[in-house]
C-alpha cells in the first residue's frame, strides 16, 4: 500500500496540472516563462498535462511500477522548473533573494519526489538527498519571512489572535527550526510532521478563503495548488523519515533511531 503522504504528493501535482490546463498557462511566478517564448501556450498545456499524468501514476493502485514512475517523473518535471525557469532568473539577478526563494519552492517539490521514490524503492540515497534539500529550502523560506515581513504579514488573516506580524515571525522561525532539524537530524521526524501541518494550515487559513472570495482569479487557484503541492512534498518527506530508513551521515536524536 502506498502511504497517504505520497498519494497526497501526487494529488498536489494533479491539482497544479488541472489549474494549468484550465487557464492554459504556466503557474505564474512559480513557473516563470517569458510571454515571448515560442509555442508558450502549447508548452503550458503539455507541462500541465504531464503533471496530471505523473500525479495520477503516483496514485495508481495496480502496483508500484506506475507509482515509482510517477514519483520519478514529478521529481524530473520539478527539477526542470528549477533549472530552466528559475535558474536563469537567479543567474541574471543573483542578489535578488526573491529569485532564490522562488527556486527553493520548486526544489521542495523535487524533494517530495525524491522522498517518494526512496520510500517506494527502499533506496535511502535519494531520500537522504530529499531531507537535505528540503532542509536548505525551509531555511530559505524562513529567511524570506523576515526579509519580506510586511508582505508575509499581509497574507495572515487579520482575525487570528496575536496579530499578523506575530504569526509572520512565528512561521518564519518555524521554517528555520524545521530546516535546521532536517539538516542536523535532531528531531527531524517531528519537524517533518510539524512542517506538513503548517503547510496544510496555510491552505485552510490563507489560500482556500481567497478562492472562495475570488473564484475566477488565476492567482488564487495557483497559490492554492502550489501550497497543496508543497504540503504533499513535506508529507512525502515525513513518510520517508517515519520509516526505518536510516539517514546517512546524520545522528538522530534519542527516540528517533
Amino acid at each position: 500500500m502506498v502511504p497517504v503522504g505520497i498519494r497526497f504528493y501526487g494529488l498536489g501535482a494533479i491539482t497544479l496540472g488541472v489549474v494549468g490546463i484550465a487557464w492554459g498557462d504556466f503557474a505564474l511566478q512559480w513557473q516563470p516563462v517569458a510571454a515571448w517564448f515560442p509555442a508558450r501556450t502549447l508548452l503550458a498545456y503539455l507541462f500541465a498535462a504531464a503533471l496530471v499524468v505523473a500525479g495520477a501514476c503516483v496514485n495508481d493502485t495496480r502496483g508500484r511500477r506506475a507509482t515509482v514512475f510517477g514519483a520519478t517523473a514529478l521529481a524530473a518535471l520539478y527539477t526542470g522548473v528549477v533549472i530552466l525557469m528559475h535558474g536563469p532568473l537567479i543567474i541574471q539577478h543573483p542578489a535578488s533573494f526573491a529569485n532564490w526563494s522562488g527556486g527553493a519552492e520548486q526544489a521542495t517539490l523535487v524533494a517530495g519526489g525524491l522522498a517518494s521514490y526512496a520510500w517506494l524503492t527502499r533506496n535511502p540515497g535519494p531520500g537522504n538527498a530529499a531531507v537535505t534539500l528540503m532542509g536548505v529550502c525551509l531555511v530559505i523560506f524562513g529567511m524570506a519571512h523576515f526579509l519580506y515581513l510586511d508582505f508575509t504579514a499581509s497574507m495572515v488573516p487579520a482575525w487570528l489572535p496575536g496579530g499578523q506580524k506575530f504569526w509572520a515571525v512565528a512561521t518564519g522561525i518555524g521554517h528555520i527550526a524545521a530546516g535546521v532539524a532536517f539538516l542536523t537530524g535532531v528531531r527531524a521526524r517531528l519537524a517533518a510532521v510539524c512542517i506538513t501541518a503548517m503547510f496544510g494550515s496555510f491552505s485552510i487559513l490563507v489560500h482556500l478563503p481567497l478562492i472562495l472570495t475570488g473564484p475566477r482569479t488565476h492567482l488564487n487557484w495557483v497559490m492554492n495548488a502550489i501550497n497543496l503541492a508543497l504540503t504533499g512534498a513535506a508529507w512525502a518527506v515525513a513518510t520517508y523519515l517515519a520509516d526505518a530508513i536510516p539517514v546517512t551521515g546524520v545522528e538522530l536524536s534519542p527516540g528517533e533511531e
